[in-house]
């Protein structure tokens, strides 16, 4: 991450995420802190980097997510040249889901 970014409040805001246990508390924190705008982004940010992932193309995420191409884009610069936090996250995710 941006080491701009790093600060107390940012450290602030992940610490209350790592202490979320279900998805129907995620839904409750982050339907008080974001916006329902907000939080569409980012769960359309996290479908097209599992697609980009999977080898689709563009032109099938577009379609699929109605993310425009500059958003895919981003992502895949992430994928590509970021910090792993999707790797991360998709190797975890897997991992649960073959338990």
């Amino acid at each position: 991450m941006n080491d701009k970014l790093k600060d107390k409040n940012m450290d602030d805001l992940f610490e209350a995420i790592l202490c979320l246990e279900t998805v129907e508390e995620c839904y409750k924190f982050f339907d008080d802190l974001c916006t329902v705008l907000e939080l569409k982004a980012l769960s359309q940010r996290l479908q097209v980097a599992k697609m980009l992932s999977d080898q689709k193309v563009y032109s099938d995420i577009v379609s699929l997510t109605g993310a425009s191409t500059a958003t895919i884009s981003r992502v895949n610069r992430s994928l590509n040249y970021g910090s792993d936090g999707y790797g991360i996250v998709f190797k975890r995710l897997k991992e649960k889901n073959e338990r």
